[in-house]
């Protein structure tokens, strides 16, 4: 049994928090600065080497990528044969704490009724699963709120065809519009039940941007999402032109024979997410 202290988890979460925000993933950057190479609306590509320009000066300097810097969401894969000396959860939080503090981050947490903020920028909404080994894996996502806002579910019918949820998804993105900063990376939950649906959705984002699922059926179906939702002309901050979105990632799971629950999370450009293993 490997015994993991839990302050190496708050010092662990900490930098998370500060890298996650100050360091776009280069997966992202990358495909960003493909589609912008073949963007044909002027102002769309310009839009898009801002971005690019954007990253460079957060990465030089002490700058996060976005002023909305996020509520914490934590994904843990904790090994079977860890022991925590200490409550992972008070570690995860204290070190959102400490990382927001330190890195100059905007706290955004809030009361949900009374919005008083508690200017900590905890808690953190937490999801931990035990995997086999003697690591802990930790992924911390930085998810904004224009984005999220713009997010849906939709409990479908099992008789609904496929076209009906790609229909969904694309209606979801239209309505969106320009106000959840485009070009967007969509998550797709399809499956499992009315809360798994779109925890799968925003699992699904945490994919590097370049693969595909392994189901050639679904991967086949993110692409056709991405080559309708792009269609849609919204185009890089809402100026048109082909780069509405720069990825659509579907995650499934089985589901009750009766329903068919189907989730779309909206993620902007600044894709902030850091993984670091123990």
């Amino acid at each position: 049994m490997r015994i993991i202290q839990e302050k190496q988890i708050i010092d662990t979460v900490a930098k998370l928090a500060i890298d996650a925000n100050y360091y776009l993933p280069y997966d992202v950057v990358a495909v960003i600065k493909e589609f912008a190479k073949k963007e044909r609306n002027k102002k769309a590509k310009n839009g898009l080497f801002k971005i690019i320009e954007n990253y460079k000066k957060a990465k030089k300097g002490i700058y996060p990528l976005c002023q909305d810097t996020g509520i914490a969401v934590v994904f843990v894969e904790i090994g079977n044969n860890v022991c925590i000396n200490g409550d992972i959860y008070r570690a995860i939080n204290k070190g959102i704490e400490i990382g927001y503090e330190k890195g100059y981050l905007r706290k955004s947490t809030t009361e949900p009724l009374k919005r008083k903020n508690f200017g900590t920028n905890t808690p953190a909404i937490i999801h931990l699963e035990v995997v086999p080994g003697s690591k802990i894996k930790i992924s911390l996502m930085t998810k904004g709120a224009g984005a999220e806002n713009k997010s849906n579910i939709k409990m479908f019918t099992p008789t609904e065809d496929i076209e009906e949820i790609i229909q969904f998804v694309i209606d979801t993105v239209k309505n969106a519009g320009a106000s959840a900063c485009p070009p967007y990376i969509i998550g797709v939950g399809i499956g499992g039940n009315f809360e798994t649906a779109p925890l799968l959705a925003k699992k699904a984002l945490l994919r590097n941007i370049k693969d595909f699922n392994k189901n050639k059926e679904i991967a086949n179906l993110e692409k056709l999402l991405l080559k309708r939702i792009n269609e849609l002309k919204i185009g890089a901050f809402g100026f048109g032109g082909d780069t509405t979105a720069i990825a659509v990632k579907v995650e499934t799971m089985p589901c009750h024979i009766a329903s068919l629950p189907v989730a779309v999370n909206i993620q902007c450009h600044s894709a902030r997410h850091k993984t670091i293993i123990i």
